[in-house]
């Protein structure tokens, strides 16, 4: 339960960095270079066949609670393998998240025609030098 909340507001933060850097939020087309209004983050899903990015359209609009609920029902489906293709085709934005099975840091591939990735490591509870009496404090820190 904790991962999925932190994929949430990974979802939400990702949304908004799209809108303030545009093109970030495009895909490539065969004459130009299309942005964006809305940031439809696909999101990746292991499967028994495989991986598979189901998107979570206008995340931009949408609250935690929305986020939440709407990639509880994609991953469902995913799983399910009862996704239609309107459900993972396109999107302007990816996010891969191996963090959950441990992987600390990787290198995820762009999926075209979009023009960009996200990949999220495992969060890891790092030492970090403060003004307080230890002189130090412990927090959790995650690889993109």
């Amino acid at each position: 339960k904790q991962w999925y909340q932190r994929r949430v507001r990974v979802i939400k933060a990702s949304s908004k960095a799209l809108l303030d850097v545009p093109a970030a939020n495009s895909q490539w087309a065969d004459t130009c270079i299309r942005q964006y209004h809305n940031a439809d983050i696909s999101v990746a899903v292991a499967t028994d066949s495989g991986l598979i990015t189901p998107i979570v359209f206008t995340a931009n609009n949408k609250g935690l609670k929305q986020i939440n609920s709407d990639m509880g029902e994609l991953k469902n489906k995913a799983t399910e393998g009862k996704l239609q293709p309107h459900e993972f085709q396109g999107g302007t934005f990816t996010i891969s998240n191996l963090g959950m099975m441990g992987i600390q840091h990787f290198t995820a591939v762009i999926n075209p025609p979009q023009s960009c990735i996200l990949a999220v490591g495992a969060p890891q509870k790092k030492m970090v030098p403060v003004d307080n009496e230890k002189g130090f404090d412990v927090v959790t820190v995650m690889n993109v």
